[in-house]
């Protein structure tokens, strides 16, 4: 442990930076340490921290399956210093636990620097014993890291592992040559970072030293697997490999580990798409129509739709998180605690987006008949406002199917309809002044069904015929009941509504709900 205090690891909700939507690495809950806002006893700690990254700067989310090494959730190891040990050890520290407790060849590695880091050049070839073709020296796009636009900042070294001369590389195969670690093949991968702060970026002004240099440190255990087991793709380890043959299962198809767009692709966005699930939902985050809760929802959404496109129709989504429950609840406490809601969360979405995605393609198929090139934007627009059909998910439609979307007409109708002050987010028509009215006079209902189907609440307002009413009776006919809290879900986004029963308090009458 050389003296770091091992730190559990915080809720992937931050709860001190309300700019991120995720924590997305591990730095994050150390984030007021570093700057100088708050304090700690030990001033060495490490952590195993879970991380989603999807939405926002780091938007992992296309790439997912595409690709032997992209995750929306993934675990980021590192050890930091606040203020004390600096570059000699933490090189130090990263080559002996690589190449002596992992047994790492050495000769795999290289070492990438900041061109201008000369003490971090010097250092890995001192202590790695290396020679100046094992440390490459980058700029600020690769080798820089900065908290922000202003505060902490500092040079990083990345180690990256050689998987083999025999991976394809892009650059080569158009005519080129490959660019080592700076390239984005798989032929290297970075399986460490290596984050010297040693200064401090002032608003319109140069960078000053920072009076005591820190260190934080990323390595994501699904890279340092593969490494491990001698696999060449995070997927292919036993963190996911698992998963991903559950999948394979289910879609009576086998997986390719070499293919990455066809049905394998599939399988491993599936794959992550369960863990980030279980864990977001774990961590209090519920599908919805904005910000961090609206990320899960494509999340959700994408699992399934991929799911269809392998041919599964059965709903699998609540199955395969409760795989992940076992697996991982062990470490991940949170996971089994809360175990039944996760599945409820995960059962519900899949079999409402199911409604919508019949839909969706019904529709699409429809319009789309004949000789179309391209799928127009007004078309995929419509999908989205009226349907709830997402846009990624027209997108994935169209290149299966050999369309173009015009996302630029996408934009175009969704400008247009904001300018007319119709558009009120995903499947949501607008809103009458009736409606305005009872909004600010009551405020909004707080939806509960995912803790439960049944709940007690008070009666905020009624509606008949489009007014306020005081009271109503069965010859009243359809009214619409306001309440504080319930767990039926709206029809929303072209997901049906609940339908049910509410009854007074003391058996003094019932009602049918019908939407």
């Amino acid at each position: 442990m050389r003296g770091h205090e091992e730190i559990p690891s915080s809720s992937l909700v931050p709860g001190n930076d309300p700019t991120l939507l995720f924590t997305n690495a591990g730095m994050v809950q150390f984030k007021d340490v570093f700057t100088g806002q708050a304090s700690r006893a030990k001033p060495r700690a490490t952590t195993s921290q879970k991380c989603v990254r999807a939405g926002g700067k780091h938007n992992d989310l296309e790439n997912v399956g595409r690709t032997a090494r992209h995750h929306t959730f993934f675990e980021m190891l590192g050890n930091f210093s606040f203020g004390d040990y600096f570059k000699s050890d933490a090189i130090a520290f990263a080559f002996e636990l690589l190449t002596k407790s992992y047994g790492i060849n050495p000769a795999r590695l290289v070492y990438t620097v900041h061109h201008s880091d000369d003490e971090a050049r010097q250092l890995w070839k001192k202590i790695a014993g290396v020679g100046e073709a094992q440390v490459i020296g980058l700029g600020d796009k690769d080798n820089f890291w900065a908290m922000g636009d202003t505060g902490p900042c500092g040079p990083c070294s990345e180690i990256h592992y050689h998987q083999g001369d025999d991976i394809p590389c892009d650059e080569i195969a158009a005519g080129g040559s490959c660019q080592g670690p700076a390239c984005d093949c798989d032929r290297w991968i970075e399986i460490w970072n290596l984050v010297f702060m040693q200064f401090e970026q002032v608003r319109g002004q140069e960078r000053r030293p920072l009076p005591r240099p820190s260190v934080d440190t990323g390595m994501g255990l699904e890279r340092l697997c593969a490494v491990l087991q001698g696999v060449r793709s995070n997927y292919e380890t036993d963190l996911l490999r698992p998963l991903i043959d559950r999948v394979s299962a289910l879609a009576k198809k086998p997986f390719v580990s070499t293919d990455y767009d066809g049905h394998s692709a599939s399988m491993r966005a599936i794959a992550d798409h369960a863990r980030t699930t279980a864990f977001l939902v774990a961590d209090g985050v519920f599908p919805d129509k904005t910000g961090r809760e609206y990320v899960l929802r494509r999340i959700m959404r994408r699992a399934v739709y991929h799911g269809w496109l392998l041919g599964i129709r059965e709903p699998f989504l609540a199955g395969l998180v409760a795989n992940v429950i076992e697996t991982m609840g062990g470490v991940y406490g949170e996971l089994t605690e809360r175990r039944g809601v996760i599945l409820e969360v995960s059962d519900q979405e899949e079999r409402r987006f199911r409604e919508t995605l019949d839909r969706g393609l019904k529709i699409l198929d429809q319009e789309m008949t004949g000789a179309h090139a391209h799928v127009p934007g007004a078309l995929a627009f419509k999908l989205y406002d009226t349907f709830g059909f997402p846009l990624d998910l027209t997108r994935v439609v169209a290149e299966g199917r050999g369309w173009r979307l015009d996302e630029a007409g996408f934009e175009t109708a969704m400008n247009e309809q904001r300018n007319r002050g119709e558009f009120q987010g995903s499947g949501e028509a607008a809103i009458d002044a009736i409606y305005q009215t009872l909004a600010q006079k009551v405020g909004a209902t707080t939806f509960l069904g995912y803790e439960g189907l049944r709940a007690s609440s008070t009666i905020t307002a009624l509606l008949s015929q489009g007014q306020m009413v005081e009271a109503a009776t069965s010859a009243s006919g359809r009214v619409t009941v306001v309440v504080e809290t319930t767990p039926f879900y709206g029809e929303q986004g072209g997901q049906l509504g609940d339908a049910g029963w509410m009854r007074a308090a003391g058996g003094m009458g019932s009602m049918r709900v019908d939407e």
